[in-house]
């Protein structure tokens, strides 16, 4: 019983993830600031005009090994400028509660500061494309997670692809695709590939149409 808890507690995390792996690091893009805080300023700048969305999200979750779980969950995605992120699942099994929880950390970078020290680790090429890369660290230390890695791209100053390296070996890697909603550019997918002590699983999610600027009233992050 141990084991399937565990299990399941991966698929949580991987349900807000997602494969792509970096090599060896480049000079800088050109003109790509090398300065943590102007790099997170053009993230939160992306989509001026955006104030709040919301989509019907699809997650598709499966385990490689024992117990080979594949749960299959459906909700809404809403944000709202500047710090409301959230996932609200329809259905959600009872031993998944606070699933949706686990959506916020990952396309808030306005929100990375308030429990991490994020600092710049230069450039890395990520399926041949070079890409910034910033390291976040807890500000309180953790015994779990060692850190995280983000990586951006440049041009469009997008998050594609995020890794989390735990303490145990373990890591979690998301890699984000994206599609122009009108005069938008936002998610359209994520992929999640999870390797850590005792589960190995995978995890889709996909996003429907946007509605965009419209009203959305949930709670702001912690």
């Amino acid at each position: 019983m141990k084991r399937f808890y565990l299990a399941y507690a991966a698929l949580v995390i991987a349900a807000s993830l997602i494969a792509g792996a970096p090599v060896a690091a480049e000079s800088p893009a050109p003109n790509a600031p090398a300065d943590a805080q102007a790099i997170l300023a053009k993230m939160v700048a992306r989509n001026p005009s955006l104030q709040s969305y919301r989509s019907r999200v699809h997650v598709d979750i499966r385990m490689l090994n024992f117990p080979f779980l594949a749960p299959k969950l459906d909700g809404t995605s809403y944000y709202k400028r500047p710090d409301i992120n959230e996932v609200v699942f329809d259905r959600v099994p009872s031993y998944a509660k606070g699933f949706s929880r686990l959506f916020d950390v990952v396309a808030d970078p306005s929100a990375w500061q308030k429990d991490q020290n994020v600092t710049y680790d230069g450039v890395q090429t990520v399926d041949g494309r070079p890409m910034l890369v910033l390291r976040l660290t807890k500000k309180i230390h953790s015994d779990i997670l060692d850190h995280t890695l983000a990586f951006v791209d440049p041009q469009t100053y997008a998050l594609q692809q995020m890794e989390w390296d735990y303490t145990s070996g373990g890591k979690i890697t998301m890699v984000q695709n994206y599609r122009s909603e009108g005069e938008y550019s936002l998610l359209s997918s994520q992929h999640a590939t999870i390797n850590i002590p005792h589960v190995h699983a995978v995890a889709d999610a996909s996003y429907g149409a946007y509605e965009t600027n419209v009203p959305v009233e949930l709670s702001p992050a912690p």
